[in-house]
């Protein structure tokens, strides 16, 4: 079996200040993986993506990771919207390359890794346009460009299709389960939809009462995990092929 791991934890525990959120964390992330984070609000979720990015210092364990990767420069973080001000007047290309703000990198340097990202996200010839003038879809892509252009070896996103329709999530989607497959890119995604989970994800996180339970897709969302995670009956099923479907007693389950 292949030891090697790009971060682990070991007994983590993760608060603000005194006030506990998550206690005795233990995951471990390996390269070319794609990680869904998925619970209750205030389960935690985006306490430990805070937590693994070193914006919060744990109350207890540890975070072990693969310092030759597990570097500032080499993480890629995309948010849930764009904080920019729309009154200002942006390319595409100017807004992405903020992802390269504090690296250094030479013109040529900067244009290769400019075509690259936006290649990756379905946006490439686009570069010039006005960001503003881009679809909601379009500028949810053009912000995991931003994040992609500084070449990552791991990218953190932080339910990044909230808000947008069916379309534009599974234009999303496909471009990153293309950077999974095609680039063996690590990827830790937080969402409230299990469907998605089911569709594209290799390991799952389940949050819950402080508590994270962790693992491949199909040992960590079972019914059981599911009905503990959410207080709510949940039903999984595989299909020959491998897909995972997702229902309630009522109906499709809808995050």
């Amino acid at each position: 079996m292949n030891d090697y791991f790009l971060l682990r934890t070991e007994g983590l525990h993760l608060g603000y200040g005194r006030l506990p959120v998550l206690q005795d964390v233990n995951l471990e992330v390996r390269p070319g993986e794609f990680w869904f984070f998925l619970g209750p609000n205030g389960a935690g979720k985006t306490t430990l993506l805070k937590g693994l990015l070193g914006e919060i210092r744990p109350q207890q364990g540890r975070i072990l990771t693969d310092a030759g990767v597990f570097r500032r420069d080499n993480l890629g973080f995309v948010p849930q919207r764009c904080d920019l001000n729309p009154t200002l007047s942006t390319t595409v290309q100017e807004f992405v390359l903020l992802g390269l703000v504090g690296l250094r990198a030479n013109r040529q340097d900067r244009e290769a890794h400019l075509s690259w990202a936006l290649d990756k996200v379905g946006l490439a010839g686009m570069a010039g346009k006005n960001y503003w003038s881009l679809s909601g879809g379009q500028r949810q892509r053009a912000l995991v460009a931003r994040a992609l252009v500084r070449r990552p070896g791991i990218l953190f996103l932080d339910e990044p299709t909230k808000g947008l329709d069916l379309a534009a999530e599974d234009a999303l989607m496909q471009a990153l389960a293309g950077l999974n497959r095609q680039e063996s890119l690590t990827m830790l995604f937080i969402t409230h939809d299990l469907t998605l989970a089911a569709r594209y994800a290799s390991h799952v996180a389940l949050f819950h009462s402080g508590q994270v339970e962790a693992g491949p897709l199909a040992a960590a969302m079972t019914p059981e995990r599911l009905l503990l995670t959410y207080g709510v009956p949940v039903s999984v099923s595989r299909e020959v092929t491998g897909q995972v479907t997702i229902g309630m007693e009522r109906g499709a389950l809808h995050p």
